[in-house]
């Protein structure tokens, strides 16, 4: 069973991670880096999280529930199930910056190929929620075709992603939004009225 950490040290660790995991990578850090830029020992980070794969798996659900308060937001910000598709879009653009370098999710399922390795378990529980909202607003829309257009939509995000870290350019990801713009089809005038809750 997964532990849970608890706590300021955790979050400072957490923290500490999270920053070195995904500017360095995973594997190129060590725990011993972690726990000196955290601010603790290597010992209290073991009690915490067991494990490196322990703190890497707790470093990546972290990620996914910030995500989700993103969702939650967009959700809460949005009406309309188009405009809430479209905010996702917008939100991957907001998560990127001067250092980007693509998906921490997908740049730790490269680092961990086994399929049955709890890092996967959790990019992939990952990759399926943001799939399924996007599946979610394409019903309220009436998109008889909701799984495939959300399997499109999926590609453009991630495929976006990736070049855009492989340029350095935000480019790519606006011109993702634009195809799927297009891919909605024509914006339906009751839209306004409708409110996708």
């Amino acid at each position: 069973m997964a532990r849970t950490p608890r706590g300021d040290a955790a979050a400072k660790v957490l923290g500490a991670a999270g920053q070195l995991f995904y500017n360095r990578g995973i594997h190129a850090v060590g725990v011993d880096t972690v726990a000196a830029e955290a601010g603790t020992t290597k010992t209290a980070l073991y009690g915490n999280f067991g494990s490196k794969d322990g703190l890497v798996t707790a470093y990546l659900r972290a990620r996914d529930q910030r995500w989700q308060q993103q969702i939650d937001q967009i959700t809460a910000t949005h009406s309309s199930p188009r405009a809430r598709i479209l905010a996702v879009f917008d939100a991957y653009e907001a998560w990127s910056s001067d250092t980007f370098r693509g998906c921490a999710f997908l740049n730790a399922a490269a680092e961990f190929p086994d399929p049955d390795h709890p890092v996967r378990e959790v990019v992939r529980h990952h990759k399926e929620t943001v799939r399924s909202y996007l599946q979610a607003q394409l019903r309220r829309l009436g998109d008889d075709a909701g799984a495939a257009t959300a399997d499109r939509l999926m590609l453009l995000l991630e495929g976006s992603i990736a070049m855009s870290m492989v340029s350095s350019d935000r480019q790519p990801l606006r011109e993702a939004r634009d195809l799927a713009d297009a891919l909605l089809g024509p914006v339906d005038p009751g839209a306004a009225n409708h409110s996708g809750t």
